[in-house]
């Protein structure tokens, strides 16, 4: 059976993305739409909408068009969202890259995407190098005219905008393919019951390469004329100053960020009298840490759930239930969405408990060239699997409570384990390997290695073997030897009898 969102179905704009977004920044004039953390620098509402459309006739100027693939490679800062939507507005498609990738990595998502050219942070371009781009631009640096660029013919339902990466409910990195459509229609579904307005000052320091930063902050944020304070990097005594003295009313955040909450010191120290709600997101949270947290920091913590695939959003709660929400449910489903819960063995719909599958405005086209793993996740009705598993109590709301697919989830990033395996067995002193999470108090959880030793091996010296050839958050914390590595008949690793 399909569960209907409690909320009432809402009208998509049938708009491009970057109208959506900045559509009313001119008229906002000398309002502050972005801040830069670090220095105090303002940029009004006004000076976003110029410097996009100045960007943007630059840009074409050099030759990009609609449809080119243009990857953004660089941290949270004021220049960010204006790469973003000068190549946005041009009917070309962003591929943000997260900027912890080693140079392979970034080049294989370049890649894979079909990237043409890279916007970058002066520090990051050596990293890019390897991608054979036709044209590299350095962020802060950017090609710009004083002539109005050319208009593009976008279908907002037809055209993609965004090409992010996600592992899906596999351990396979994959290119999203998210329509203009898709990403209006999450805003607007987000925004009529997450009521951002012009009165809210947000914080940016999810990453904007994520879906969840870009989405639901930074975009939603100038869409409907809140203040977003940028971190280019998370620091917790500098989120705390921001917090403090930005008076930001609302915190969206990973659970990580909820542990430093929770814990660091002076925090009840603070005047954080405009907060009115933490949301966290990008991986599960432990309803006792986010009480406590709530407790030092006077506002309720909160979560959402969604999946890059869903760009991002499925459930989230009303403002006005947040306040007496269970802190360890993830609200109800959101406006024009439908979901299924359905037992992973049987395929048979489940009233209870079961893998959460999702259908909506917001579910992604599917994966770029990738016929086999979109005819995996999307159904040809339309239903997203999402991999995790849950259940709805009353009142409507859900709670993940396990997931089918098998990432790992570090401090909201996602750890693919069959990328770390393969790089295991690659090793002369490996015979066989099988990663697994462990918990783990500051990321959540981490990546464990079991691993079948082939002649005389170092545990730790395997570790720091596979950190110099990975992203910082896919580093392997612990190592386990043991005899043989469990398998089903299919050959399929049995990872539950590595965890028991």
């Amino acid at each position: 059976m399909a569960f209907a969102s409690p909320y009432p179905d809402i009208e998509i704009p049938d708009v491009s993305l970057t109208e959506y977004v900045l559509g009313g920044a001119a008229a906002r004039g000398d309002a502050p739409a972005l801040i830069d953390g670090g220095s105090g620098a303002v940029t009004t509402f006004a000076e976003l909408a110029a410097r996009v459309g100045a960007v943007a006739s630059g840009l074409a100027a050099e030759g990009i068009r609609p449809g080119d693939k243009v990857g953004i490679l660089a941290p949270n800062g004021p220049e960010w969202p204006v790469a973003f939507h000068a190549v946005v507005s041009l009917g070309a498609i962003v591929t943000p890259i997260n900027p912890l990738l080693t140079p392979d990595d970034v080049a294989k998502q370049l890649q894979a995407a079909g990237a043409r050219a890279a916007i970058v942070a002066p520090p990051l371009r050596d990293a890019v190098a390897q991608a054979g781009l036709e044209q590299v631009y350095a962020l802060g640096d950017l090609p710009t005219r004083d002539e109005a660029a050319p208009t593009a013919q976008v279908d907002p339902a037809g055209d993609l905008a965004v090409l992010p990466y996600s592992s899906g409910t596999t351990g396979v990195s994959k290119c999203v393919m998210l329509t203009h459509r898709n990403l209006v229609a999450n805003m607007e579904q987000i925004r009529a019951i997450h009521r951002i307005g012009e009165d809210d000052v947000l914080v940016g320091a999810l990453p904007f390469f994520h879906i969840y930063g870009q989405t639901v902050v930074v975009n939603l944020g100038i869409a409907h004329g809140a203040t977003t304070v940028i971190m280019a990097r998370f620091d917790m005594g500098q989120f705390l100053d921001i917090l403090e003295q930005h008076a930001v009313t609302r915190a969206h955040i990973a659970p990580p960020v909820v542990l430093g909450l929770a814990k660091a010191p002076g925090v009840e120290e603070r005047e954080f009298g405009a907060l009115q709600v933490v949301i966290s997101g990008a991986a599960p949270l432990d309803a006792e840490l986010a009480t406590r947290a709530g407790e030092r920091i006077g506002a309720p913590v909160r979560q959402g759930y969604g999946m890059t695939e869903a760009s991002p959003v499925t459930h989230f709660a009303a403002d006005e239930e947040l306040a007496d929400q269970d802190p360890g449910v993830v609200g109800r489903l959101v406006p024009n969405t439908e979901g299924r819960l359905v037992d992973p063995e049987t395929g048979e719909d489940s009233d209870s408990e079961g893998e959460v599958w999702i259908r909506g405005p917001q579910v992604m086209r599917g994966y770029l060239e990738d016929d086999e793993a979109s005819a995996a996740t999307l159904t040809d009705d339309g239903w997203l699997k999402t991999g995790d598993i849950a259940r709805i109590e009353e009142g409507e709301v859900w709670r993940i409570v396990d997931r089918v697919k098998e990432l790992i989830k570090y401090k909201g990033y996602q750890v693919p384990p069959a990328e770390l395996e393969a790089l295991l067995i690659g090793h002369p002193a490996v015979a066989d390997a099988a990663v697994i999470p462990i918990p783990d108090e500051e990321g959540g959880e981490a990546p464990k290695a079991c691993v079948v030793a082939d002649g005389e091996l170092d545990p730790d010296e395997l570790m720091a073997w596979v950190g110099e050839r990975v992203a910082p958050y896919k580093r392997i914390r612990a190592i386990e030897l043991v005899d043989e590595i469990p398998r089903s008949a299919s050959g399929k690793i049995l990872r539950r009898m590595l965890r028991d």
